[in-house]
């Protein structure tokens, strides 16, 4: 098993202490030992084991500050694992009573009667929140499992975010570790490796699925480390993956040193150091987003993952064209309106140029009328000014729309096109269409884990008349995890879902699946968006992409 020299040492070091003991059986015990520690879950009467809050490494504090993830501390007794453990604290925000530095935690939902010998798919959940929050954090994993007819294991987590996950310069790489909350996550794919099998998961079969920034996380799993097959997941699934600027290195020692000012370390002979040593509260207090040099106003996500040579070797677009990612299934797409939670209630062309220079600095005049002209006006939408239905629609196609279809395209070229699924989910809702947002950034997710399960307002139309999508959603999703065929166990009634092997073959133009309340279907991808997508690879570079 091959790892990244940031854990590379560490993971030996937990694998050694922590050989795990078989102590689940038949008698349904809710009691699991993972060798560093054993953890008593929760029986649930639907015949589901839930275990909340466990350790899956050490507590990132002190010394650990702006590190790699190392292994969990041994802990005598049984822990309880009948409650979820704190999120990790979020820029802009708190922290909370529900946030903590300390919060590297995982949560696994197994059928009861499931032993190390059951070997059941394990479905993987990276949350999103932008890399400056959890914002999908312990979403109830029980539904999913239910409707696998208890034939799989689900798994969530927690990871670093803002600067405790994401802070950049070179003292970091120097005395520290770069992009530390995707080495959590990268350490999370090794503890399910290590551990999944007693809680009844094959490690041989992990699907890794994420939204929003966690289907951008996924997308650096496919391209970590130059595209290396660490054997952690075989297959991916990506809902609106999250390509932001990821700016180089020497382009954010500013923003170091702000922070470092703003926490009171900025003349401290050893800023790392100083930094360490300052309360949660101190750092949280710094942890706030403020505006590129030179621009007017704070870009939307302050904290993002940079280009460290090693997990992270060159921008998404360039990785993925060179073919450096690692070939396997995959389902990728988006909702209609990707951009109408982000975008700026934009009155006019200027507006929109402001908005995209202030997240997108490396932009030249040049590009941002260009982008203007790409994107007139257009239908207006309620509650909001004439250019917002184009600041929203040009957003959300250059951050998450089109890096879906150019992953798709690009791992159908280089892989096989009949192991790549795309979608687009369109279902309507009266409430987002009465307020201006059409089908809104992770719209998706109650129709995938059931409403109740997760903190993005998803009760309403989801238990009323978008009710029928559930289970046409869910039941894709789970043949997926089960056997890397979403038409494998799909709901009764609902349409084949072409791989873009079975579009090629058919001729004429790309499809993907429009996931719609009672008109799922398969439909075209209307020539306009690939050359809108053309047009923001072009800016790629500029928007460091």
């Amino acid at each position: 098993m091959l790892l990244g020299p940031a854990i590379t040492v560490c993971y030996l070091i937990t694998t050694a202490i922590s050989s795990p003991i078989q102590v689940r059986a038949k008698n349904q015990t809710s009691l699991v030992d993972l060798g560093y520690a054993q953890y008593q879950g929760t029986l649930l009467s639907s015949g589901i084991t839930q275990y909340l809050g466990m350790r899956y490494a050490s507590p990132p504090l002190g010394d650990l500050r702006f590190r790699a993830p190392q292994p969990p501390q041994s802990s005598n007794g049984v822990q309880n694992a009948q409650t979820f453990g704190p999120i990790c604290l979020a820029t802009n925000n708190g922290p909370t009573s529900s946030q903590s530095e300390d919060c590297l935690f995982v949560n696994v939902w197994a059928p009861s009667t499931a032993t190390p010998a059951s070997k059941l798919p394990v479905w993987v959940f990276i949350q999103g929140g932008g890399y400056i929050s959890n914002s999908n954090a312990n979403f109830n994993g029980s539904t999913v499992v239910d409707t696998s007819n208890n034939e799989i294991v689900f798994v969530n987590f927690n990871y670093r975010v803002g600067p405790f996950g994401f802070l950049t310069s070179e003292k970091v790489r120097g005395n520290g570790d770069l992009n530390a909350g995707l080495l959590d996550q990268r350490f999370l794919l090794h503890w399910v490796r290590d551990h999944i099998a007693q809680f009844g998961g094959n490690p041989d079969h992990v699907v890794i699925h994420g939204d929003s920034a966690g289907g951008g996380s996924v997308a650096l799993h496919l391209t970590a480390y130059g595209g290396r097959n660490d054997n952690l997941f075989v297959g991916a699934i990506g809902e609106s993956p999250f390509f932001p600027i990821q700016p180089l290195v020497p382009e954010l020692e500013w923003q170091f040193d702000r922070y470092a000012n703003s926490a009171g370390c900025g003349s401290a002979g050893d800023v790392l150091a100083c930094l360490r040593t300052q309360s949660t509260a101190v750092l949280q207090a710094a942890n706030v987003a403020s505006p590129y040099p030179g621009q007017s106003g704070s870009p939307l996500f302050y904290w993002t993952p940079t280009i460290d040579g090693d997990f992270i070797r060159d921008y998404p677009y360039v990785l993925f064209e060179k073919g450096l990612f690692v070939n396997l299934p995959i389902i990728f797409g988006d909702v209609t309106n990707e951009g109408s939670v982000f975008a700026p209630n934009a009155a006019s062309p200027n507006d929109m140029s402001t908005f995209f220079k202030n997240n997108y600095p490396g932009l030249t005049s040049a590009d941002l009328d260009s982008i203007n002209a790409e994107y007139p006006l257009i239908t207006p939408l309620p509650k909001h000014n004439a250019y917002f239905p184009s600041a929203s629609a040009a957003y959300g196609e250059t951050t998450f729309v089109c890096p879906a279809l150019f992953i798709s395209t690009h791992l159908a070229t280089f892989n096989t096109a009949k192991q790549v699924w795309f979608y687009r989910f369109n279902v309507q809702d009266t409430d987002n269409i009465s307020a201006g947002l059409g089908v809104p950034h992770v719209f998706e997710l109650p129709a995938i884990f059931g409403p109740g399960n997760t903190q993005t307002g998803d009760g309403g139309s989801y238990l009323s008349y978008n009710r029928q999508i559930v289970g046409v959603t869910m039941k894709y999703w789970i043949g997926f995890v089960r056997e890397l065929d979403p038409n494998r166990g799909k709901d009764a009634g609902a349409p084949h879902w072409e791989n873009l092997g079975e579009v090629s073959a058919a001729g004429g133009r790309l499809r993907r699946l429009k996931i719609e309340t009672n008109g799922t279907v398969m439909e075209e991808i209307e020539g306009g968006l690939v050359e809108r997508c053309n047009f923001w690879r072009g800016l790629a570079g500029r928007m460091e992409q």
